[in-house]
C-alpha cells in the first residue's frame, strides 16, 4: 500500500513538473542578427519570454526561407513584413499578422539631390531592391498617388540592397531605402539626405510578429505577444540601454545605436497610446490592402481584416 502510495506520489510530481516545464517556441527573425530585432532580444535577456513560460529560441534567415518553415510547423513565429503574411494568405497559406513592432513602414525614397515631393521623380530613375516587398508596394502606391507612370515618367532600376552606394556614385537618382538604415548612414558620414514619406499613400505597419491561425486557439501566442510588447515597451523607454543589452547578441556590425534611435519613432504612434505597443491600425490596414488591391496584388474586395488580429494585444503595455 505504501509503495502503490509512493508511485503514485512521484507520478503526480512528475506529471507537475512536465506541465510547469517551459514551452519552447522558436521565432524566425527575417534577417542576420541586427540591431532592428532589439526588443525581441531584450524580451529575451530580461527574462520577459521566460516569466511567460516560455523558452525561446531564435533564428535567422530570409523571410523566404523562414515562412516554408513556420507553414511546416519547424517555426512558432515569423519576424517579417506585413506582406509577408498578406501574400501568404492570399495563397491559401493559414498565417496571421499579430503584432506590429513598427507603427510606420520605414521605406522611403532618398536622394543626395533635391527632393521634395513625389512629382520632383519625373524624369528620373528611381532604384528599388527589386519588384517584390514592402518597398515595391509602397514605391508603386506614392507612384500612382502622384499620378505617375512607372516606364513612361519614371523608370524603375532593380538595384538590389546596393541602395546607398547606388545613389553616392550617382547610379540613380533617387532610391527606395529605409528612414533607420540608408538615410542614418548618410546623415552619419556629413551628408545632406532629402526623403519622401511614402505613408500618406501607403500607411502600412511595418515589420512584425506572424504565426499560423492554429497557435492563436491556445495561450501560446498571448504569452508570446505579451512577452515581446514588454521588450518594446523597454525599448522605446531606454534606447541606450536596450542597446547594450542586445548588442551581444548582434555584435559590432549588426547595427548602431543610432539605428535603434531612429527605429523608435516607428514603434508608437497615437493609436498605440490608446490600444497599446504592438497594435494595428485597422484604418492604416484598411488603406494599403486597398492599395494592393488597386496595384492588382490582390483581388478586388478583399478585407484587410483576413490578414491580422489585434486580439493578442495587452492595452495596458503602452
Amino acid at each position: 500500500m505504501k509503495r502503490a502510495l509512493l508511485l503514485l506520489s512521484l507520478l503526480a510530481s512528475s506529471t507537475a513538473c512536465a506541465q510547469g516545464s517551459p514551452r519552447t517556441v522558436t521565432i524566425g527573425l527575417g534577417y542576420i542578427p541586427n540591431v532592428q530585432f532589439t526588443p525581441f532580444y531584450v524580451a529575451d535577456k530580461l527574462g520577459y519570454y521566460r516569466a511567460e513560460g516560455v523558452n525561446v529560441k531564435f533564428q535567422h534567415g530570409y523571410v523566404s526561407e523562414l515562412m516554408p518553415l513556420l507553414l511546416q510547423g519547424k517555426l512558432d513565429f515569423v519576424v517579417g513584413d506585413p506582406e509577408d503574411a498578406v501574400f501568404a494568405r492570399n495563397q491559401g497559406a493559414p498565417v496571421r499578422y499579430v503584432m506590429a513592432m513598427y507603427q510606420k513602414s520605414p521605406v522611403t525614397v532618398f536622394s543626395t539631390r533635391p527632393l521634395n515631393r513625389a512629382s520632383d521623380l519625373k524624369g528620373k530613375t528611381l532604384g528599388i531592391p527589386g519588384t517584390f516587398g514592402s518597398s515595391y508596394a509602397a514605391t508603386r502606391a506614392l507612384l500612382d498617388a502622384a499620378d505617375l507612370r512607372e516606364g513612361r515618367d519614371v523608370r524603375l532600376a532593380s538595384i538590389g540592397f546596393t541602395q546607398l552606394e547606388a545613389v553616392r556614385a550617382g547610379r540613380v537618382d533617387a532610391a527606395v531605402g529605409y528612414l533607420n538604415n540608408e538615410v542614418v548612414g548618410l546623415r552619419q558620414s556629413g551628408e545632406r539626405v532629402y526623403t519622401l514619406d511614402l505613408s500618406a499613400a501607403y500607411p502600412m505597419v511595418g515589420v512584425g510578429l506572424i504565426t499560423l491561425d492554429k497557435t492563436l486557439g491556445g495561450d501560446l501566442a498571448r504569452k508570446v505577444v505579451r512577452a515581446s510588447q514588454r521588450g518594446l515597451k523597454f525599448t522605446v523607454g531606454d534606447p541606450a540601454r536596450a542597446f547594450r543589452l542586445a548588442q551581444p547578441v548582434f555584435g559590432t556590425g549588426g547595427g548602431s545605436l543610432e539605428v535603434l534611435r531612429a527605429s523608435v519613432p516607428l514603434m508608437q504612434s497615437a493609436y498605440t497610446r490608446s490600444n497599446g505597443l504592438g497594435a494595428s491600425d485597422p484604418a492604416a490596414w484598411t488603406k494599403a490592402v486597398a492599395a494592393l488591391v488597386k496595384q492588382g496584388s490582390l483581388p478586388a474586395g478583399t478585407k484587410a481584416s483576413t490578414f491580422y488580429t489585434n486580439s493578442l494585444i495587452s492595452k495596458t503595455l503602452r
